[in-house]
């Protein structure tokens, strides 16, 4: 983690309880230290949204059907200032950030947009259970995609980026990794996701 002493000192120096933002004060002193100065001042800020849909929602794991994916996407990229978009439009919005939707695996064919980023390597990724959701190869495309798409918000002026993800049952494709990484068993780390029932839990775990 990056530290700044400085912004340490300062934050001592301020007139308030010692802890009293919480959270903010930690991230304040780390977004320093990424900065280099004891007062950072962002000016431009992106949020890159990759967008997915995972073969596993065939097992039905999800409350939602996969198409829902492709319209969260036009409606992401139907924002305007004044609205109306997706959550994290209307988030952004309010801070005046940028946001770029990035198709790493809609299945579905997309219109063009100058906030789509184009990097799908296939129509949605295979189902998991039975086989391996996608190939190294193809994964290893994916990040340096997203690399590029990070380097092209960077160029238009971002110096912070917000990393975002939506997609049909993208909690599920998320739990089999969180469990590897961290040794837990699958029910451990298998939630509700869009708001499944308990013998759907039980199923998606």
């Amino acid at each position: 983690m990056n530290r700044s002493p400085a912004t340490s000192q300062r934050q001592a120096r301020l007139t308030k309880p010692p802890g009293a933002l919480g959270h903010l004060e930690a991230f304040s002193v780390r977004l320093s230290g990424i900065f280099g100065t004891p007062r950072p001042d962002p000016q431009g800020v992106a949020v890159i949204v990759t967008a997915s849909d995972h073969g596993v929602a065939a097992e039905g794991v999800s409350a939602f059907p996969q198409a829902v994916t492709a319209a969260m996407v036009g409606n992401f990229l139907l924002s305007t200032p004044a609205g109306p978009g997706g959550a994290a439009n209307a988030l952004t919005r309010s801070v005046g950030a940028r946001v770029y939707v990035m198709d790493v695996s809609v299945a579905a064919e997309l219109p063009d947009h100058p906030a789509l980023i184009r990097a799908a390597v296939r129509l949605g990724s295979r189902k998991l259970r039975p086989e391996s959701a996608m190939t190294r190869e193809e994964t290893a495309e994916l990040i340096l995609a997203d690399a590029a798409a990070a380097r092209r918000a960077i160029d238009a002026g971002a110096d912070h980026l917000l990393p975002g993800e939506m997609g049909s049952a993208n909690t599920t494709a998320a739990s089999p990794l969180t469990a590897r990484l961290l040794g837990l068993e699958a029910a451990q780390v298998t939630g509700r996701g869009t708001g499944i029932d308990d013998a759907g839990l039980i199923h998606k775990a």
